[in-house]
């Protein structure tokens, strides 16, 4: 009879061999919770949404009764749902979802008779200036400097324009734009 190809392995390299294999596996999930550590400590960059309509106190303010559909829509622009079925309501609906802070939805409904402004309800609406500040708390910018030149400073810079000698405050010559421009293709061959 031929001999067969395989021999049973050592009783003692069996003994070294599940040893290795379990010490394989062990290693493999510590490995598991060492990178579940270090992805923890990474987290993904989630966008902020920002959709609907946005009413603000100061448009809620400039709304009276009677006002026909086109001036609603003029103070608080084309609303976001406008049923079929409710013709005389239209929902002005804003929802802002950011990472790390739950999310805020706002409603704001008017109510028609006719094409006249008949009512308006809604919660508790921020000012525009405390909805901006509410959009980005975590750039932190500088003092805005001022963007107007107060009477002082005009008189300053006219004092100063005055004071300069006469060639430098002439502006520099430019030379007219060229009438006509060279060919985009090279020469026809």
């Amino acid at each position: 009879m031929p001999a067969h190809p395989f021999r049973p392995l050592p009783r003692h390299v069996l003994v070294l061999a599940s040893a290795a294999w379990c010490a394989l596996m062990a290693g493999c999930s510590s490995l598991d919770s060492a990178s579940n550590r270090v992805a923890g400590l990474i987290t993904p960059y989630k966008v902020e949404i920002i959709q609907g309509n946005f009413v603000s106190r100061e448009q809620a303010a400039l709304l009276t009764p009677g006002m026909d559909r086109a001036q609603v829509r003029d103070i608080l622009g084309t609303p976001l749902m406008a049923s079929v079925f409710h013709q005389d309501r239209w929902d002005y609906v804003f929802t802002l979802k950011r990472a790390g802070t739950a999310p805020q939805s706002r409603k704001f409904t008017v109510f028609f008779k006719g094409d006249a402004l008949e009512r308006f309800e809604g919660g508790d609406l921020p000012s525009e200036a405390e909805f901006v500040s509410q959009l980005d708390s975590r750039r932190k910018l500088g003092k805005v400097p001022p963007l107007e030149a107060t009477e002082e400073e005009l008189k300053k810079f006219q004092a100063s324009a005055k004071s300069a000698p006469a060639g430098s405050a002439k502006p520099a010559a430019t030379e007219p734009a060229p009438t006509s421009y060279p060919p985009l293709e090279g020469p026809a061959r």
